[in-house]
């Protein structure tokens, strides 16, 4: 039986390299005539990408080629950073892809790419061995169709940066309600970012033969609907919501001491405060959350990590225990000791399983929030960057499925916050996330046995899924 190729690339960055080793095990699992290759990028200088590829079982439906690594010009902005990262790699990709289909031979046939939603450069290469390709887009349904749309506007002369900075909100076909322009991503207002915006980041999105969507339909109804029923969005592309795509196993680390801790806390009492993997705050925001957290009497679990310096492009780091006792307010660690715990670095799926979590206060990252949804835990919603403000105003406004702490707080990249966030509006958020009564608790539990049967068969996700693996097998 010949096989169909398919050559996946992922973003080297931790969230989207999980996500898409997930979505490929998922399509291996389901469909015996596939075959993937996965080629994997580096950062210049970076290993980070390491731990999540070693342990992973290499098979004859699933392999990993690690690219050699490219070296960038010397200061290279963020903006176009990844697009020459993306460039740079072009020729190896093309010598990979040679390679595999000569190794190849009668056994299999190269059908088609599946490149992350910023690495669409590598189209141009898939067109070269004449094959579709399909966007990964690690994020959800609505947020896609706004910059779609703003993209169209935009190449339309409809609206400009100038002229959307003028605006309090605009009308998105993805969105039931006007959208507010704070809710707008960074890169899609602000002039530093307009050249990604709209000659690579979306341009990109609108070349691509299908998207991948790591959603499901009952979750977005109304965004994936608009896929079909808006004139501008269906004649674009077609997209396949296959989600929720999850990481259930926690990479390995030494977690047991909180998990401990937690089987004695009661049902539901436990909020767990984690901002992701690039999430961190200056001493001042670090303080308002502390007195926050203390004025609430909320259990706690708290994942606080160390900022890099201004202008490095690194992860957080954890800290000290003696730095921790200088950063936060005198005597908080022993005044808490009993009803909390400060941590580094959190196994954030171990913690939202356990039936003592009872709310989530989140930067709204899009993994994260299919996390909580799956586990059945309401996020406080508190968004720094990328398009997680739009997936904030989303839970809250839209799904009426989270509480808000704020809407509107964004962290400049490499750069500070807009503003101070208040520990009376941090406890607020505790309080009203935490609270057992609550109509988004039940919608969000209600959406949690959603996301377990969709991927069933007969399920939403499973049809999409079915309908992506033939896509992709007719081609041969």
């Amino acid at each position: 039986m010949k096989k169909a190729e398919v050559v996946f690339i992922p973003l080297p960055v931790p969230s989207h390299i999980v996500s898409t080793l997930e979505f490929a095990n998922l399509l291996i699992n389901r469909e015996n005539r596939l075959r993937i290759t996965i080629l994997l990028m580096k950062l210049p200088h970076s290993s980070e990408t390491d731990v999540y590829t070693k342990s992973l079982p290499i098979t004859d439906s699933l392999n990993i080629i690690n690219l050699p690594e490219c070296s960038l010009p010397p200061n290279t902005a963020p903006p176009s950073a990844m697009n020459a990262l993306i460039e740079a790699q072009k020729p190896n990709v093309k010598q990979a892809v040679a390679n595999l289909t000569a190794e190849r031979g009668e056994t299999g046939v190269l059908a088609a790419f599946v490149v992350d939603m910023f690495c669409t450069n590598m189209i141009d290469v898939a067109k070269e061995f004449s094959v579709p390709t399909l966007v990964f887009f690690t994020s959800g349904a609505a947020s896609l169709g706004l910059n779609i749309h703003l993209h169209t506007l935009r190449e339309r002369d409809i609206v400009d940066v100038n002229r959307l900075q003028e605006l309090t909100e605009l009308e998105i076909p993805s969105f039931e309600n006007s959208v507010p322009l704070y809710s707008f991503p960074d890169f899609v207002v602000s002039k530093k970012w307009e050249a990604f915006f709209m000659d690579y980041y979306v341009r990109g999105l609108k070349k691509a033969d299908g998207i991948i969507v790591n959603s499901f339909e009952e979750l977005e109804s109304y965004a994936v609907h608009s896929f079909a029923s808006h004139p501008d969005l269906a004649s674009l592309t077609t997209i396949y919501p296959v989600g929720p795509i999850l990481t259930l196993e926690s990479i390995s680390v030494d977690s047991n001491d909180i998990i401990k801790w937690l089987d004695d806390q009661p049902l539901s009492s436990v909020v767990f405060i984690c901002f992701g993997t690039r999430g961190s705050f200056d001493e001042d925001q670090v303080n308002e959350i502390a007195h926050a957290i203390e004025k609430s009497e909320a259990r706690f679990v708290w994942s606080l990590r160390k900022p890099q310096p201004k202008g490095d492009m690194a992860m957080p780091s954890d800290y000290s225990i003696s730095d921790l006792v200088k950063l936060l307010p005198e005597g908080f660690l022993d005044r808490t000791k009993e009803i909390g715990r400060v941590v580094g670095w959190a196994p954030q799926t171990q913690i939202l399983a356990h039936p003592a979590t009872g709310g989530f206060v989140s930067h709204c990252g899009w993994n994260s929030i299919l996390e909580s949804v799956y586990f059945g835990v309401p996020i406080a919603t508190w968004p720094l960057f990328a398009e997680q403000q739009t997936n904030a105003f989303q839970l809250v406004r839209e799904l009426k499925m989270a509480v808000e702490i704020a809407l509107d707080y964004k962290v400049e990249l490499m750069g500070g916050p807009n503003y101070l966030l208040t520990a009376d509006k941090i406890e607020k958020g505790i309080r009203n996330v935490l609270d057992i009564d609550g109509e988004f608790r039940k919608k969000v539990k209600e959406m949690s046995e959603k996301s377990r049967k969709t991927m069933l068969e007969g399920g939403s996700s499973y049809t999409y899924l079915g309908r992506l693996i033939d896509y992709i097998v007719n081609q041969i």
